[in-house]
């Protein structure tokens, strides 16, 4: 539980690093997240000793197709939310995390033709209807969350059938980007405008710790999903958003009443319904094992 929350509360602290690094335009953010994850990821995996499981992936092409898949969406979703993080829309992100557990529901629904029980409708229905409320009130969708949320469950479907844990995949990933990484850095620096040499001391320092901040969450996380229950660790999962909600509320004066409160309030009652039943078939299925 100690990995988990602490994975957690990283990533929920997220909007107030990246606010840092404001004078930063969001994809170089984002590139500079890239390259640095993957310098600090190789130092583990070096300090690790644990090459092994590249060559195999190397020989398989199907493995690497879906682990470049993975890093477009993965780099997407960062785009998105390192922007709206500075644009002043961590609410809207917020509600894309609070999302995404349903949407998995549904992928798993969808794709993986996983069974659905009635509770999990019930709260995938409430989401589709706040969904409609916040866009009927607001005059459009609620696009931001809805992105964000197709982008990190989509990410979760592929990284879910894929064959690495959660380091190798996430190196691979990195490595998967770096041709272009490095493509974008050299053109940027002939140009004169490669953030990194134009930015201050501290924007450097922060972009250069972005690797391990970046990489240190996922691997707890990995950590942790071993270690306890699913349902525990869906209930968990929450902590993210909500700091995200209330950093963005009482730090940055972002709005939050009215439609908006309303149609979050229905978003929480569907996650209510969703790991409710989930956390009672837990403990049914625990009591007729013991």
């Amino acid at each position: 539980m100690l990995y988990a929350i602490s994975s957690f509360l990283l990533w929920g602290l997220f909007p107030l690093y990246f606010k840092m690094l404001k004078e930063i335009p969001s994809f170089d953010i984002v590139i500079h997240r890239l390259f640095w994850s993957f310098i600090f990821l190789t130092g583990v995996l070096v300090w690790r000793r644990q090459w092994a499981w590249l060559k195999q992936a190397a020989q398989q092409p199907r493995v690497l197709l879906g682990f470049l898949f993975s890093a477009l969406l993965l780099s997407g979703n960062w785009t998105l939310y390192v922007w709206a993080v500075n644009a002043g829309r961590i609410v809207d992100t917020s509600l894309g995390y609070f999302m995404s557990p349903l949407v998995s529901v549904l992928l798993g629904y969808l794709i993986l033709k996983e069974r659905m029980r009635p509770l999990q409708w019930l709260a995938v229905v409430l989401a589709l209807g706040a969904v409609l409320w916040l866009t009927i009130a607001n005059g459009s969708l609620p696009w931001i969350g809805l992105i964000i949320a197709a982008t990190f469950g989509l990410y979760g479907l592929l990284r879910k059938t894929a064959q690495l844990g959660a380091l190798e995949g996430l190196s691979l990933e990195t490595l998967m980007l770096l041709p272009l990484v490095l493509a974008i850095l050299g053109i940027d620096t002939w140009r004169g405008s490669n953030s990194f040499l134009n930015a201050s001391l501290g924007a450097q320092a922060l972009l250069v710790l972005s690797g391990p901040v970046t990489a240190v969450p996922l691997l707890l996380f990995a950590r942790a999903a071993r270690r306890i229950p699913l349902s525990l660790l869906g209930l968990l999962q929450y902590i993210s958003p909500t700091i995200q909600l209330l950093t963005g509320v009482l730090i940055y004066d972002e709005p939050f009443a009215g439609d908006r409160a309303i149609g979050f309030s229905v978003i929480w009652l569907a996650l209510a319904v969703y790991s409710a039943e989930g956390l009672w078939r837990f403990w049914r299925t625990r009591a007729q094992t013991t």
